[in-house]
């Protein structure tokens, strides 16, 4: 597999955007020493590689009669089921030697981690909870980047989990929008199918508050400055925004707009809390 497949297979855009999730973490956390930021990305990177091509795998059939998924890689044939999964396997095993290299904690919470990864593209077909397994996994990243440099669990990283959680839930619900009468003719869960648009949208609404207020809880606890706050604001006024675009008549140019915003939340996360880490 060349790296322009890997990179379309993996959708390498969306790993730089989850990079920020640990990294926030371990910022939170004081920091650490160069070497953990390293271990860090690579940990994610390794995380974030083993989740999609599991996914890609697992659902490739369903991929296969879905207009909007049909021209992915293994349905195409571009790429083998086979190196992909040989591609979540090795990712796997990478994401547990960093996090022997971080910390024991972080090595006994590998193989959940990995387990989740794996997990996750099977919960769709028998539980609309999907959107809030997915959050869930995604909630390790800030968790694990606090567990990276303290060795030791506290409350501030789950709630920072929290903050990733109930965004990415919330997110994942617009997402399932588009494909509403695909999910629901082949049998698949998800909440837009389960509990109609509308309600779907109130939903996602809630956990974006969620979200917001989780920020907020997370930066008074830890007497964030400033800059933290400045970010804050700035997310809460995309949160808004993509919730307006969410009940556009027109989901899936809505969607994509959606997701372009939202490629700005994690580094400005990021930025605030680091700016306010140094000064």
């Amino acid at each position: 597999m060349d790296f322009k497949k890997f990179s379309k297979l993996i959708m390498i855009e969306q790993t730089l955007f989850a990079l920020p999730f640990a990294l926030i973490g371990v910022l939170f956390a004081g920091g650490g020493s160069i070497m953990t930021w390293v271990w860090v990305i690579i940990a994610l990177a390794s995380a974030r590689t083993a989740g999609m091509s599991f996914n890609r795998v697992i659902d490739a059939d369903i991929d296969a009669k879905n207009p909007r998924t049909k021209d992915r890689l293994i349905p195409t044939g571009e790429v083998s089921k086979a190196a992909v999964w040989l591609t979540a396997i090795l990712s796997s095993l990478l994401l547990v030697f960093t996090s022997f290299m971080l910390n024991r904690l972080c090595f006994i919470l590998s193989f959940p981690a990995v387990l989740l990864l794996f997990t996750y593209s099977y919960f769709k077909r028998f539980s609309s909870s999907s959107h809030f397994y997915l959050g869930f996994v995604e909630a390790a990243a800030p968790i694990g980047g606090y567990l990276a440099v303290s060795g030791e669990f506290n409350i501030v990283p789950f709630i920072l989990g929290v903050v990733i959680m109930a965004w990415i839930a919330g997110l994942d619900i617009v997402y399932a929008l588009q494909d509403l009468d695909f999910d629901t003719a082949e049998g698949l869960h998800s909440l837009p199918v389960k509990i109609g648009k509308e309600r779907a949208l109130i939903l996602s609404s809630l956990c974006y508050g969620v979200s917001a207020g989780a920020m907020i809880v997370a930066g008074m606890l830890t007497q964030k400055s400033g800059p933290y706050w400045i970010a804050i604001m700035c997310i809460t006024a995309i949160f808004i925004y993509q919730q307006i675009l969410a009940r556009s008549n027109d989901i899936r140019p809505a969607v994509k707009m959606f997701f372009k915003v939202n490629m700005f939340i994690s580094p400005l996360l990021f930025i605030g809390t680091l700016v306010d880490v140094l000064f």
